[in-house]
């Protein structure tokens, strides 16, 4: 199939199945005129890494670890692969101290938020 099937059948715009092949996520075959060339298990593969990336994967992660997953039809599956735990549980650890952070910053948003108020009550 060629990269417009392969758009309307995963809903994902062509720039970013490009973008997908450019870091490593799907591979098609280059027929003699240039076109792209997707196999039906292109499909699947475009969920998969969809679900990946909405876990807060990046595509450097995904990249080591698309063989590892499939899906049931309504859910992704990890299949026991080496690595893959220990990319998981990095991959836990970065968005955990991400949402600390932002927590944080909300935190300190709110204090100055907090006090601007003050100081417009006080100025009107």
């Amino acid at each position: 199939m060629r990269i417009g099937d392969l758009a309307e059948k995963t809903g994902v715009s062509r720039r970013l199945l490009r973008y997908y092949e450019e870091q490593g996520l799907l591979r098609p075959v280059r027929q003699a005129n240039g076109y792209r060339e997707y196999a039906s298990s292109d499909v699947a593969a475009v969920r998969h890494i969809r679900a990946l990336l909405a876990a807060g994967l990046p595509t450097a992660v995904i990249v080591q670890i698309l063989h590892c997953v499939h899906d049931d039809g309504e859910r992704l599956i990890p299949s026991p692969c080496p690595g893959m735990v220990d990319h998981l549980r990095r991959e836990d650890a970065r968005i955990t101290e991400a949402v600390a952070q932002l927590q944080a910053s909300q935190k300190a948003l709110g204090t100055l938020l907090a006090a601007a108020r003050r100081g417009a009550d006080t100025s009107s």
